[in-house]
C-alpha cells in the first residue's frame, strides 16, 4: 500500500506492507533508528513517539493507520531542539545508563512538560510509568524531568 505522511517536518511517501508496524517502517524504511523496539507489545514503551501530536506505541500501530498524519521521532524533536533542556538534564543527573529507554522516556516526559507548571514527582512517575528502565531506577528520570520543570517554569 502507499503511504503519504509528514516525518520529523518531512512529506514521505512509501509503499508497504499492510502488516508492517509503524515503528518497523520508520526504522527499515526511513533509517531513524532512535525509536526502540522492546516487547513489541506495546508494554515496554520504547517505541513511543508522537503520532499527529499525541504519543503511541509504534509498535502497535500499523504504517498505513499513520497515512496522512504526522509522525515525530526522537530524531525530531532532537534536531529541532524541543527537548535541548531536557536532553541535558537527563545528562546532567545521569538519567541515561545504557540508553535503550532513553529516546521513548524523553518524548514522555516532554508530552508531560508541555502542559507547563512544575508537576509532582509522582504525576512524574505515574506519566512516566509506561516505560521501563531496567538500568537507573527511575530516581535520576524522575529528578531530571523535575529540574527542567522547574527551570522551565522559572524562565516563564
Amino acid at each position: 500500500m502507499n503511504i503519504s505522511l509528514m516525518v520529523n517536518g518531512e512529506q514521505v511517501e512509501a509503499d508497504v506492507l499492510p502488516r508492517t508496524h509503524l515503528v518497523d517502517f520508520l526504522r527499515e524504511q526511513l533509517g531513524l533508528t532512535g525509536t526502540h523496539l522492546g516487547c513489541e507489545h506495546g508494554v515496554c514503551g520504547a517505541c513511543t513517539l508522537r503520532l499527529d501530536g499525541v504519543i503511541v506505541r509504534g509498535c502497535l500501530v500499523l504504517a498505513v493507520q499513520a497515512d496522512g498524519g504526522v509522525v515525530e521521532t526522537i530524531e525530531g524533536l532532537s534536531d529541532s531542539g524541543e527537548i535541548a533542556d531536557l536532553q541535558a538534564a537527563f545528562i546532567a543527573r545521569n538519567a541515561l545508563q545504557c540508553g535503550f529507554c532513553t529516546p521513548a522516556m524523553l518524548i514522555a516526559a516532554q508530552d508531560l512538560l508541555q502542559h507547563g507548571g512544575v508537576p509532582s514527582r509522582e504525576a512524574i512517575r505515574e506519566h512516566l510509568s509506561g516505560n521501563y528502565c531496567r538500568c537507573t531506577g527511575y530516581q535520576a528520570i524522575v529528578d531530571a524531568v523535575e529540574t527542567t520543570a522547574q527551570a522551565r517554569e522559572a524562565s516563564r
